[in-house]
C-alpha cells in the first residue's frame, strides 16, 4: 500500500509533463533590416483569466534556441533581467536570414516547477515602402537595452528624435546593448545604466545639427574632453541622455562603387623585356659534390678517431713506470696514511678498544693527569704551567 502510495505523484508529475508537451504557436512576421522585439509576459504562460493580475512574486524564466540548434540564430538575442521581468527576444535579421525559422521558447517555473513550451514561427519577409538610406546611430547612456525594447520608450525616442531630423518617418532599424559593443558593466550605484545602441533610418537627409555633430570639428572637441558641436535644441533630453560624442551618420544614398571583377587568363605571361627566362636547362653533373660532402666529413672523424685510440691505448706509461718515477718520501707518506687507516677501521670494528683520553673531561696532553671532580672547572687555567 505505501509503495502505490509514492508511484502516485510520480504519476501526476508524468501526466503534467505530458500535457505540456502540446506547445502553443505563435506566427510572427519579422522584416529584413528592421528591428524585431517579441517580448516574453509573463501572463501569457501563467494561462490566469483575465481579471487577475500575475503577482509580482511569481520567477520564471525562459530559454530559446532555434529548432534542432542548441542557440539563437545569429541575428537574435535575448535578454532578461530577473525571474520577476519579463524576457524579450530582438534582433534585425539580414538579407541571408529570409525564409521561415521555428524558434522554440521553454519556460520554467521556479515556484512550482511547472514547464511550459511555445514555438514561435519567424515568416522573415523583405520590407515594403521605400528605401532607408539615411542611417544614424546614438549611444543613450540612461537605460538599459530592456528598458528600451518595449513599443512605449521606443515610440517615444523617434517622436523626441524627430525634432533633430528633417521631417519624416523614422524607422528603428537595430537596439543593441553596449556590453554587447565592448562596454563595462557600471557599478552597482543607483542611476547607472549599461547603456545602449539605437539604430535609425529614414529616407529623409540628415539635419544641419546632425551633421555638425558628426563632423570632424566634434570629433577633435570630443578627443580634448569637450562637449561637441550642437547648433540645435537637444529634444531627446531630459529622458533620453544620449553620448552625442558616439553619433555616426551613414549615408546609403549614393551606391558604393563595384570593384573590377578580375578576368581570367589564358595562364601565359606577356611579353616583358625585363624577364627573359632561359629556354633551355644544361645537364649538371653533381657526383663530385656529393662525394666531396660525404667523404670529407667521414675521413676528418676516421682521423681524429685514430688519434684519440692511440692516445689512450698506445702511450700508457703502466704501474711500474709510475711507482719508480715517484720519490721514496712520497710513497713512505703514502704507506704510512694507509696504514693508520686500516687500524682505525679496525678499532672501530672492535668494541673492546678502550676510550680515548684525548675524548675524557679536562685531560691534559702534556702531563696526562685528570682534574678531581670537586674542583671547581671554571677556576681551572687553560695551560696548567701557568699556575
Amino acid at each position: 500500500m505505501a509503495a502505490a502510495l509514492t508511484w502516485i505523484p510520480l504519476l501526476v508529475g508524468l501526466l503534467a509533463g505530458l500535457r505540456d508537451t502540446n506547445a502553443q504557436q505563435t506566427t510572427l512576421y519579422p522584416l529584413v533590416g528592421r528591428v524585431f522585439v517579441h517580448p516574453l509576459e509573463h501572463a501569457t504562460f501563467l494561462r490566469l483569466p483575465e481579471h487577475i493580475a500575475v503577482p509580482h512574486t511569481v520567477r520564471l524564466t525562459y530559454r530559446a534556441h532555434l529548432q534542432g540548434h542548441p542557440d539563437l540564430p545569429r541575428w537574435l538575442r535575448y535578454t532578461q533581467r530577473s525571474p520577476y521581468n519579463p524576457g524579450f527576444l530582438y534582433g534585425t535579421p539580414t538579407p541571408e536570414d529570409r525564409g521561415r525559422q521555428v524558434i522554440e521558447v521553454t519556460v520554467y517555473n521556479r515556484d512550482s516547477f511547472d514547464t511550459t513550451r511555445q514555438r514561435l514561427l519567424l515568416l522573415i519577409e523583405e520590407p515594403e515602402g521605400p528605401r532607408l538610406p539615411y542611417q544614424a546611430e546614438f549611444l543613450v547612456r540612461s537605460h538599459d537595452v530592456e528598458e528600451v525594447l518595449p513599443s512605449t520608450p521606443a515610440s517615444r525616442f523617434l517622436t523626441a528624435l524627430g525634432g533633430l531630423w528633417e521631417p519624416g518617418e523614422l524607422q528603428l532599424l537595430n537596439i543593441t546593448s553596449a556590453l554587447d559593443r565592448g562596454g563595462r558593466v557600471p557599478l552597482p550605484i543607483e542611476g547607472r545604466k549599461e547603456g545602449v545602441y539605437i539604430k535609425v533610418g529614414s529616407a529623409t537627409p540628415f539635419s544641419t545639427c546632425l551633421k555638425m555633430v558628426a563632423s570632424p570639428d566634434s570629433y577633435a572637441r570630443c578627443a580634448q574632453g569637450q562637449p561637441p558641436l550642437l547648433s540645435c535644441y537637444d529634444t531627446l533630453a531630459p529622458h533620453f541622455r544620449v553620448d552625442w560624442c558616439n553619433v555616426s551618420l551613414v549615408d546609403k544614398s549614393v551606391p558604393e562603387p563595384l570593384d573590377e571583377v578580375p578576368t581570367p587568363g589564358d595562364g601565359i605571361l606577356e611579353h616583358d623585356p625585363f624577364f627573359c627566362p632561359p629556354t633551355e636547362a644544361t645537364g649538371q653533373d653533381f657526383l663530385a659534390d656529393a662525394l666531396v660532402t660525404l667523404l670529407v666529413p667521414l675521413l676528418v672523424a676516421l682521423l681524429f678517431t685514430l688519434l684519440l685510440a692511440y692516445v689512450m691505448c698506445c702511450r700508457r706509461e703502466g704501474r711500474l713506470k709510475r711507482d719508480m718515477a715517484t720519490s721514496d718520501i712520497q710513497m713512505v707518506h703514502h704507506c704510512t696514511i694507509h696504514g693508520n687507516t686500516e687500524e682505525l677501521r679496525q678499532m672501530a670494528a672492535s668494541r673492546e678498544v678502550p676510550r680515548p683520553l684525548s675524548t675524557l673531561p679536562m685531560f691534559n696532553v702534556r702531563t696526562g693527569e685528570r682534574l678531581p671532580p670537586q674542583v671547581d672547572s671554571a677556576q681551572v687555567p687553560l695551560i696548567l704551567d701557568q699556575h
